[in-house]
């Protein structure tokens, strides 16, 4: 329960909570809320930062409340229940079973509640306000959150046909597992229904892939962000526009607004720093002993902050296996990929040590 409570706790950010209540001890709090909470929603839910805080943390009390109660009826224990509730809001995965939610095959509706659960918690939680307090169809308006939901349904088609082609199962329980194990990596919340690793080798590359997209900004997922994923395309594809218009202003658009030049060089300083992490830390994996599927899986899985990975620490495994060495530095991956990249690695840039800037 501990665990629980603290995965919790961490998902909306102490900082996020922070924010709400030091405006009383008359310190402001806007830096530490959009870094902990970064996205290019720019809609305001209230005039006031620490007013938004506050409202941000009804809907994930709520939210999570609503789970707990879902789960209860559906056959869980209190314990269990609590517990899932939690770790589900918070896209943090830990279970009370060492089969993960494995161990509900038999209750399907259970696993049903938990993905609708994960989603929610994948999505930023702004749009989760709007549609809670009136405006259902909000979400429908944002990019980000279209792009989510076509992601999350295709590719959860696609295996699903996958995995019923090649174990010829009932299709309803290959629909499920896909969409649970999608979902559940999408938004980096690593409960796991099923081994994906042990399906084909393509439905393992997809999910090695699935790994780097990351949930909403906004939301309590780690990785990339899917944000990102949609300004570098379109900056990627308008670069070539303006290659053939080079005194055009091709500016890049979300959501039908023109973002700032220097977002999405920030962006692609992210993606690019965020691929270079990898590299190196598959590098030093490999230098430890790992071999190649399990440095990959290991490194991608500690740096997106999912849980279950490829090879050795595929989803029906752990890293207690792993040397020493190595649980060390993947403890600092998961560090680095929690607190968004550059909050980490800015601590060790000479610029921030440099007085005079």
């Amino acid at each position: 329960l501990w665990r629980s409570l603290t995965q919790w706790i961490g998902g909306m950010g102490i900082i996020v909570l922070a924010v709400a209540i030091l405006p009383v001890l008359g310190i402001g709090g806007m830096q530490l809320f959009s870094a902990e909470a970064p996205g290019f929603e720019t809609d305001k839910i209230a005039p006031r930062i620490s007013a938004t805080a506050k409202r941000l943390w009804y809907i994930y009390v709520g939210l999570t409340i609503l789970e707990f109660v879902l789960l209860k009826i559906a056959g869980m224990t209190w314990f269990d229940s609590i517990n899932h509730a939690l770790t589900t809001m918070a896209t943090g995965g830990f279970s009370t079973h060492n089969e993960s939610m494995a161990f509900y095959a038999d209750r399907p509706i259970i696993q049903y509640i938990v993905i609708f659960f994960m989603f929610l918690a994948g999505t930023n939680c702004t749009l989760n306000y709007l549609a809670a307090t009136g405006r259902p169809l909000r979400p429908f308006k944002n990019e980000e959150f279209r792009f989510y939901l076509g992601l999350v349904m295709i590719v959860s088609i696609l295996v699903a046909f996958g995995v019923a082609g090649a174990s010829g199962g009932n299709l309803e329980t290959a629909f499920r597992d896909s969409l649970f194990q999608v979902v559940s990596v999408v938004t980096t919340t690593g409960f796991v229904s099923a081994d994906y690793t042990g399906w084909t080798p393509s439905i393992t590359m997809i999910f090695f892939v699935l790994m780097f997209i990351g949930g909403s900004a906004g939301s309590t997922s780690g990785g990339v962000k899917i944000v990102r994923h949609i300004v570098l395309v379109k900056n990627s594809l308008l670069e070539l526009k303006r290659q053939l218009h080079p005194n055009a202003v091709i500016p890049v658009r979300l959501n039908k607004k023109a973002i700032e030049p220097r977002i999405t060089y920030n962006v692609v300083a992210f993606i690019m720093m965020y691929i270079t992490v990898f590299a190196v830390g598959c590098f030093v994996m490999a230098l430890i002993g790992l071999d190649f599927d399990t440095a990959l899986g290991a490194v991608a899985t500690s740096l997106g902050n999912i849980g279950p990975g490829i090879g050795d620490v595929g989803p029906m495994d752990n890293f207690s296996g792993l040397p020493d060495l190595a649980k060390w530095f993947l403890a600092i991956m998961m560090l680095v990929g929690r607190l968004e990249l550059f909050t980490v690695l800015i601590l060790f840039s000479p610029y921030f040590w440099n007085r005079r800037g």
